[in-house]
């Protein structure tokens, strides 16, 4: 698509449902790792005394922690429209978890790198 105001082309995202204004969801998914999964993956290492776990080791839990999003998201009511968003809101989460495996959030693989060096 060619915006004729700015001179810009770019593509439009296309999604098979209306889009509805999911900001806090998307803001809270991508921070998911971050704020709330590394901590409790760095917690359950100390718990355990596992001071030197794999980046592999470190990731797996982080994502456990992770897929208790979904818990959540079945807590809410069912209907059409909630469906909707439930699947929007697991489709990101799946991105999410995928970054994480591949060492491409680097939040996490900061602080996998500070929990080894400095525990």
């Amino acid at each position: 698509m060619f915006d004729q105001k700015t001179g810009n082309s770019f593509k439009l995202w296309v999604y098979p449902y209306p889009m509805h204004d999911y900001f806090e969801i998307d803001r809270l998914i991508e921070d998911l790792a971050k704020i709330y999964s590394t901590a409790c993956a760095t917690t359950c290492f100390k718990l355990s005394k596992t001071k030197m776990p794999t980046r592999a080791e470190f990731r797996t839990k982080v994502v456990e922690f992770m897929e208790h999003f979904e818990y959540t998201l079945s807590t809410f009511p069912q209907g059409p429209e909630i469906d909707q968003f439930r699947d929007y809101a697991r489709g990101i989460l799946r991105k999410e978890i995928e970054k994480v495996l591949q060492g491409e959030n680097k939040e996490v693989e900061r602080r996998y790198k500070y929990y080894v060096e400095y525990n």
